[in-house]
């Protein structure tokens, strides 16, 4: 629970810790916790967004679904931030899937009481506008970096992204989910893989990653991951 006024709140997502403790007291009656699973749909295309998500070490990825089927991610979740962004401006849906690549908790509030509780003048209002630029820019590069860069860097900066967002070294990751996520065929993630653990910044078998050389994988990534990182240092600090 949360207590007087100006004691710190204590919470897993850095965007709900980051309110005043009276602010967050407010939304306490309207916060479920929940686990989320591998391959949870958290929205479908088009669809009303339900339920607006605070991750806790948990990792979503919004994709695109193009007409032949085909998928690619185009942003990631994690407790820096909300899944919801739609409902914050003002719109119910938004063109993509919202699934579950890492699995943990998260808190989540039903998107017309959220909605309620969108006080321009409140912190959590000013702190959304923030993260919404931030998220921006994340989706903004991984435009880019699809386009621009090798498959193994961009390999880098995704495991990056997750091992930021996840409360563990070791990521329980499919070839299928990697493709799906990158945007290539299962061959390229085998081929990009082994080239990351030939370079000794990872374990890798199948389903299972291990980050083990983490800051020479930072080194080896492209530029994208730094940028994405620096912007959101810089617009979500306390």
């Amino acid at each position: 629970m949360a207590g007087p006024p100006n004691d710190p709140v204590t919470h897993e997502n850095k965007l709900l810790a980051a309110l005043p403790a009276d602010e967050y007291g407010r939304l306490l009656s309207i916060m479920e916790e929940v686990k989320l699973h591998v391959g949870d749909v958290i929205a479908r295309p088009d669809e009303p967004i339900e339920y607006v998500y605070f991750p806790h070490h948990s990792v979503l990825s919004l994709l695109a679904i193009m007409e032949d089927g085909s998928e690619v991610e185009v942003g990631v979740v994690g407790n820096e931030g909300m899944f919801g962004l739609p409902i914050v401006l003002g719109a119910d849906s938004a063109p993509f899937q919202t699934i579950v690549q890492i699995p943990d908790g998260a808190t989540r509030i039903r998107a017309d009481l959220f909605r309620e509780q969108l006080d321009p003048d409140g912190q959590l209002y000013k702190s959304l506008l923030r993260y919404m630029q931030a998220f921006f820019i994340q989706t903004a590069q991984i435009a880019a970096c699809h386009r621009l860069h090798k498959l193994d860097e961009r390999l880098a900066r995704w495991l990056l992204m997750c091992h930021d967002r996840s409360k563990s070294d070791d990521l329980a990751l499919t070839h299928e989910l990697l493709a799906v996520m990158l945007g290539v065929r299962r061959a390229g993630v085998s081929e990009a893989a082994s080239k990351l653990q030939t370079e000794g910044f990872i374990n890798y078998s199948r389903g299972h990653i291990r980050i083990i050389d983490r800051q020479g994988l930072e080194a080896f990534s492209c530029e994208c991951y730094g940028v994405v990182k620096r912007e959101f240092n810089r617009l979500l600090r306390p």
